[in-house]
């Protein structure tokens, strides 16, 4: 309803003509104008969705691509488009091309070898069989002559001390140069060319004890072994070099291009550009990202629709090998040469979803517990070694900050909303709290060096104060990590716009340091329709890219943490398991009369002929110069179990780049908006860590407490259930290194112990003893439970249980 301020979600538009509105879809609004600031695309109801069959629990969020409507009823709220219209980019400046740094000299072509001719020498190369040299003075051939012929007559003394000052001055030259040539000349060379080129050719440590054959340094063309003794070829065009030393595991001089500084370096945030990529699907697990973990489970009951579904089967399935499975596939779905091909591929960023069980678990929840952290350890130090920066992205948090599949657990929207959105707020913070505490040390904050503290929440749903009273909670939780506010203190947060528009989030949080605004913009999820993909090229320029740079101004760095190359909703499992798609009319509330063609001329890559990926190729580019800093989602599709390919292209870099319709260089999309440089940095002092920032005005603070004073769906906060701090914190343990194979040194590595700021001694949020608590995704409408008081405060508040160095 027009009167309800929940139902304005904004969508981004298609390029549809007048009779396509009309004919795309059931329901389906005319595309809006592009120029206009707002606009409100109305979709299905929840009513329209069909009956028990999606199986969806009473009270449940809709699935993670649904639409735009939210329910009649305030209780119930479905998921909106993943799409914000939102959102925009920049541009390098076009000096970014003269900044590279070329070889100027073959390393091939130096001079390898030593003069042979020292006459001291009796032989050349060690080859005993080899003919000595002759005695300075003496000559052998001449020797062999004089002993069968006459002497010849005497020759005039002035033309023999002639030519004797000049085999003098020869000697003397010879004397001076050589050594002059070794000593000075040569190391200046190779020093020139190591410092003005990335070599190809692998370095040695050069160490004291330490193996000389150990490499640990190379370039384009270099052969990396994995620690499973896999190998291959390092391919960097960009003269990227990496940088890998297990004696010195912390060292950052890898470098991932030679326009990207390395991590040893300042990345200057609004010029040098985030070119990023997704690991998504990896450490939170998606359907239409790993589609072949779940369709082992699509005859299940219940049906694997979720990690949670998922995690349940596999845990049922010992003889399939269990929940164990997960951690076969954080082995196998993403690994260390995935990371060298990022760096390879122009990209200098990778923004990583994780889920809180990486921290704990709780009472019945079936997540894997603590091992995908094990595995995002191994990642900060794929992305050392190859030059990458780290966004940790915080994608699931306890109750479900959104309700979609992605947050863990399709269903309801606990974070922020309903009987234990308060109490499911105070362990989010935790997680917050100790994934900071970690990332903040000094041996891990310049690899991680931005945090998205929560991904998606659902603000039309919670409120846009209620979402910034926890923002501003969650920041100074980080900044105290880091130490405080101020250039070289924690790391960059990153706070989603929760749907809503960049403009309103300008003056949340004035002076914020540090702090980039995330929005996710996508074109797929509203009308569809069958023009062809040549016809989107200009969309993102015209679409995005006016209000990314308003907000480069107003706000500070922009940044889309997620877009893809998908202009229509076609996927398998894409808006959910079995839940069809609005492109061929299957999807819940559409009109199967109005489809609008067959999905496989959309997700048979196979069948792409050059003029389909030139117009791919040409969307991205835009994309990329309209959103100027980024994360395409995602990295990686996995095959499906059943067809054996990838079903979901549209939304697959890795493959893009193998089959020809992304670009092999990023830069390439500078200018491809018709604008080579849309907006002007730098970014002010006081949004960068300079003068002024972490100075938020004390009005901006206390219009948002912690807590707030009432919650959506639930009343009062102080009439719900909450935690205590009494608990050990569960502090996150640090990576183990080993000394390298035949190493006889013994190297001293501080890894930390899991937590920067020595005076955080407050203790984990936990149950007070003795009170009843619902179910952390408990249906929003439930009423909250009479207040319990028993044991309020509990226990005096307790040391972090810090976890000890090996």
């Amino acid at each position: 309803m027009a009167s309800d301020p929940s139902r304005n979600i904004h969508y981004d538009p298609l390029p549809l003509t007048g009779e396509e509105q009309h004919n795309a879809l059931y329901n389906a609004p005319p595309s809006p104008d592009p120029h206009l600031t707002t606009f409100h695309t109305p979709d299905m109801r929840a009513t329209d969705l069909g009956g028990s069959d999606l199986a969806l629990p009473s009270g449940a969020a809709t699935p993670r691509f649904l639409g735009a409507a939210l329910y009649d009823d305030p209780t119930l709220r479905p998921r909106e488009s993943f799409a914000s219209s939102y959102h925009t980019g920049n541009s390098q400046p076009a000096s970014e091309y003269n900044s590279s740094v070329y070889a100027l000299n073959d390393p091939n072509e130096r001079f390898q070898g030593g003069y042979r001719d020292d006459p001291h020498d009796t032989y050349y190369g060690g080859d005993p069989n080899a003919m000595p040299m002759s005695n300075v003075g003496q000559s052998r051939m001449l020797e062999e002559k004089r002993a069968v012929y006459a002497a010849p007559a005497a020759k005039s003394r002035k033309k023999i001390i002639i030519l004797a000052a000049l085999a003098g001055l020869i000697l003397l030259a010879l004397a001076i140069v050589i050594p002059l040539y070794f000593a000075v000349i040569r190391p200046r060379m190779n020093s020139s060319s190591d410092t003005d080129s990335a070599s190809d050719k692998p370095s040695t440590t050069g160490k004291p004890n330490t193996p000389q054959n150990r490499i640990v340094t190379g370039g384009d063309g270099s052969v990396i072994t994995m620690e499973d003794g896999t190998k291959f070829t390092y391919r960097n065009p960009f003269n990227g070099t990496w940088y890998y030393d297990p004696e010195d595991p912390f060292n950052n001089g890898a470098k991932a291009q030679s326009w990207t500084p390395a991590l040893n370096e300042t990345f200057n945030y609004g010029v040098d550009t985030i070119r990023g990529v997704n690991l998504g699907g990896w450490l939170v697990t998606e359907p239409f990202i790993a589609p072949a973990l779940y369709e082992k489970y699509h005859s299940s009951s219940p049906v694997a629709i979720d990690e949670w579904t998922l995690s349940q089967n596999m845990r049922a399935d010992t003889s399939g090998g269990g929940i164990g499975q997960l951690e076969t596939h954080y082995k196998t779905f993403i690994t260390e040469q995935n990371f060298a091909e990022i760096a390879g591929a122009g990209l200098n960023y990778v923004r990583i979803p994780i889920g809180y069980w990486a921290i704990e678990t709780r009472g019945d929840e079936p997540f894997l517990a603590h091992t995908s952290w094990q595995y995002f350890l191994k990642a900060i130090q794929w992305a050392r070694k190859y030059g990458i920066r780290i966004n940790l992205d915080l994608h699931a948090l306890p109750g479900s900050q959104n309700g979609w599949n992605h947050s863990g657990k399709l269903g309801t929207i606990g974070v922020l909303n309903g009987p234990m959105g308060y109490a499911n707020a105070q362990r989010s913070l935790d997680m917050i709290r100790i994934l900071a505490e970690f990332i903040a040390q000094p041996q891990y904050k310049d690899v991680v060096s931005m945090f998205g503290i929560i991904n998606e929440p659902q603000a039309p749903v919670m409120g846009q104060n209620s979402l910034a009273s926890f923002y501003l909670e969650a920041y100074n939780i980080v900044r105290n990590a880091g130490g405080g506010t101020g250039a070289s203190n924690g790391n960059w947060i990153s706070l989603h716009d929760g749907f809503l528009p960049r403009t309103q989030w300008v003056d949340v949080l004035p002076n914020a340091d540090r702090v980039a605004l995330d929005s996710h913009p996508y074109l797929c999820f509203g009308g569809q329709s069958d023009n062809p993909m040549s016809s989107y090229q200009n969309v993102p320029c015209t679409t995005w890219g006016g209000s990314v740079n308003t907000s480069m101004a107003n706000f500070g760095l922009t940044v889309a943490g997620e877009f893809s190359n998908a202009v229509t909703d076609c996927g398998l499992w894409l808006n959910g398991v079995d839940l069809g798609t609005r492109y061929e009319g299957t999807y819940p509330g559409t009109n199967p009369s109005q489809a609008i063609g067959n999905c496989s001329e959309w997700t048979d890559w196979t069948q792409y002929d050059a003029a389909t990926k030139t117009a791919i190729k040409n969307f991205a580019l835009s994309s990329m110069d309209a959103l100027q800093n980024y994360f395409f989602w995602t990295w990686k599709i996995g095959n499906s179990s059943v067809t054996g390919k990838v079903e979901s292209p549209a939304w697959s870099y890795q493959l893009g780049l193998q089959e020809g319709w992304m670009p092999t260089d990023p830069r390439e999309a500078l200018g491809a908006c018709g604008n080579a440089s849309p907006w002007s940095p730098p970014l002010q002092s006081w949004q960068t860590g300079g003068a002024g920032a972490g100075n938020i005005p004390a009005a901006a603070s206390s219009s948002y407490p912690w807590p707030p004073a009432t919650l959506s769906n639930a009343g009062a906060v102080s009439l719900l259930p909450s935690y205590t701090p009494t608990a050990a914190v569960p502090t996150l343990p640090p990576p183990t290194f080993t000394a390298p194979s035949g190493s006889t040194a013994t190297p001293t590595v501080n890894v930390g112990n899991g937590w920067n700021d020595p005076s955080d001694t407050a203790s984990l949020m936990t149950d007070i003893q003795g009170c009843t608590y619902l179910d952390p995704w408990v249906n929003p409408s439930t009423p909250p439970p009479a207040l319990c008081t028993v044991g309020a405060g509990g226990a005096p508040a307790a040391a972090p249980a810090i976890t000890p160095p090996p």
